[in-house]
């Protein structure tokens, strides 16, 4: 079982999905935890073994099989299965919530904060928040630049690693966030960009798209994704086709049913002792 199949509470909702109550249920197999335009994996990732390969999307799937992987299953995000899981959403949204592109763990984010906190104050017009990931959220020189700018600052919390100091309720309070906001934007398309469109935010992708340390380039990169998705780009984006590639992207026609996913995941039935 690989430990990202428990990033931002994945196995729990999934697990919460067919009934169970193990908070880290084990998953036969290694679940995509985020969007992108590979094969659902990190570059040059090894996968060992025979065990199946969880994408969320068909699309996902076709790139993942020509690449070489097989074994792969389409079952969409687990941010579908919340959505469907979660309270109706609130009467009223207002502001917008803006991702700025990030770095992780073994890689940081090179780019000008400042130029960024002023594009988005140019172009924003009502109350703006802005979401850190935890790596940008505990460096005060990134976290001050948007304090002092007058933003509200927000994270989501910890996505974990090694089966640590994960959050499990990271993607309920996302889509909480994302439900009291009327936009939601990035300086790169990316999955928090996603999730807003399915959870009723009116996109935007603008700014200046930053870069990894060090950023492999194999795939496209930010370029790629700036051609390939031309339509989700810009200050204003057209609200049916965001939505369209949103539900595309995340595989919201591929939920799997209880029963489905205990079986393809290799836990116990309805019933069953666990």
């Amino acid at each position: 079982m690989h430990h990202v199949n428990h990033f931002y509470g994945h196995a729990a909702i999934l697990g919460a999905w067919c009934g169970l109550t193990d908070p880290q249920p084990r998953v036969e197999g290694y679940l995509q935890h985020g969007w992108n335009i590979g094969d659902g994996w990190e570059l040059h990732a090894r996968i060992e073994g025979r065990d199946p390969l969880l994408v969320w999307s068909d699309q996902t799937r076709r790139r993942a099989w020509s690449l070489g992987r097989r074994n792969v299953f389409v079952l969409g995000a687990p941010w579908a299965y919340l959505l469907r899981m979660a309270p109706p959403e609130p009467a009223e949204r207002h502001g917008t919530i803006w991702y700025p592109f990030h770095g992780w763990e073994k890689q940081e984010v090179l780019g000008d904060h400042h130029r960024l906190a002023d594009t988005i104050r140019a172009v924003e017009t009502g109350p703006v928040t802005i979401c850190l990931h935890w790596n940008e959220y505990t460096a005060p020189r990134v976290r001050r630049v948007y304090e002092r700018a007058g933003y509200e600052v927000i994270c989501h919390g910890r996505r974990g690693w090694g089966r640590r100091d994960g959050d499990p309720d990271f993607l309920h309070r996302q889509l909480a966030a994302l439900r009291r906001h009327q936009r939601v934007a990035a300086n790169r398309l990316s999955t928090a960009v996603l999730y807003g469109i399915s959870a009723g935010c009116e996109p935007a992708v603008y700014g200046d798209p930053m870069t990894l340390a060090d950023e492999d380039q194999t795939m496209g990169g930010a370029e790629r994704v700036r051609r390939q998705w031309a339509e989700l780009h810009g200050e204003q984006v057209h609200l049916a086709t965001a939505r369209q590639v949103a539900h595309d992207e995340l595989g919201l026609d591929h939920l799997a049913s209880p029963d489905e996913l205990r079986a393809l995941l290799g836990w116990p039935g309805a019933g069953e002792a666990g």
